[in-house]
């Protein structure tokens, strides 16, 4: 279908800068936009409310930021891991996507502050992640949480991570109630007619994202090495070599975004696996959607979906 009318007015509205500002590099640039495009879009009256959010740290050295919903009862536990291409993104970017997950769930949200990328490359963003949620699986009913109920979540480079980190938790024998994955990277080495189709226009292109690539993996894609990391199932979850026994997924992927095959086609493995999956590819949407119910009503009812979904996962 095509492109939602009220995102394609964001997108033009968008100045797009061909030249980096004196002492501006990449990186710099990148983690900017991202907080241009999450924190100054937005109206601050009119986000969401939770009970409580109050920073942390958890397991001595991951910072992080808790929200409590108004219900006093043991709540579902989401973890919760931003997207950013895993070199941008933080606590403030994503502080409303925490709060509308902690209002429409009444749910514990844990929102974690991992290490980036390229300070930080591979794996030291897996590693602050799986760390977050196996400390916060061991602490869960301190949070207000029910131990039944926890569950690992992200946008983009964070469902990629949260992907991962469901895989670990059951190669490790932590029971997880269901993953989050919004339009994640699952085959960072893989070929996808989407990469090519929604390569250019739609905010996230497919130089960028090679570039993230490189970015957290620390080699060019062009290195030999690069051929490894993409076939590490730690990088590229849909290269996991079993699938089966994952928590329960939702899956949520755009029509627009230069991921959303290789989302398709982990939802579809899991699928295969006998996990159960609750699956929406958005049509009319673009990467980033998510987040953008202040711009966009289509958006607002696909994160509505998204969040019904996992609350029905999670009981």
């Amino acid at each position: 279908m095509p492109l939602d009318p009220d995102i394609a007015a964001f997108l033009r509205s968008l100045q797009q800068r061909d030249a980096l500002e004196p002492g501006e590099t990449p990186v710099t640039r990148a983690r900017a936009r991202l907080r241009a495009l999450t924190i100054d879009q937005l109206d601050q009256a009119t986000e969401p409310e939770a009970a409580e959010a109050a920073s942390t740290v958890l397991a001595g050295s991951v910072p992080a930021r808790v929200y409590r919903p108004q219900a006093t009862t043991p709540a579902p536990t989401v973890v919760y891991l931003h997207g950013g291409g895993w070199i941008a993104g933080d606590l403030d970017t994503h502080d409303v996507h925490a709060r509308t997950l902690c209002r429409d769930l009444d749910a514990v949200v844990v929102s974690v502050d991992y290490r980036l990328a390229p300070e930080h490359p591979f794996p030291a963003a897996l590693e602050d992640a799986y760390t977050a949620l196996t400390w916060v699986a061991r602490h869960v009913e301190a949070f207000g949480g029910d131990p039944a109920r926890l569950a690992v979540g992200g946008d983009s480079a964070g469902a990629t991570l949260s992907a991962v980190c469901a895989q670990q938790a059951h190669a490790g024998g932590l029971s997880l109630a269901a993953q989050l994955l919004v339009y994640p990277s699952t085959d960072m080495a893989g070929a996808y007619p989407s990469r090519t189709e929604n390569g250019e226009g739609y905010l996230l292109t497919t130089t960028e994202l090679h570039w993230f690539f490189e970015q957290y993996l620390g080699v060019s894609r062009s290195d030999p090495a690069s051929a490894a990391f993409g076939g590490d199932p730690r990088v590229a979850p849909l290269r996991g070599k079993d699938l089966t026994g994952l928590a329960p997924a939702v899956v949520a992927t755009a029509e627009y975004d230069p991921l959303r095959d290789e989302g398709d086609a982990y939802a579809e493995a899991l699928r295969r696996s006998g996990v159960r999956v609750e699956h929406r590819r958005f049509d009319g949407l673009v990467h980033g959607f998510y987040g953008m119910d202040h711009i966009s009503p289509a958006a607002g009812e696909a994160t509505a979906w998204i969040h019904t979904a996992l609350k029905r996962l999670l009981g």
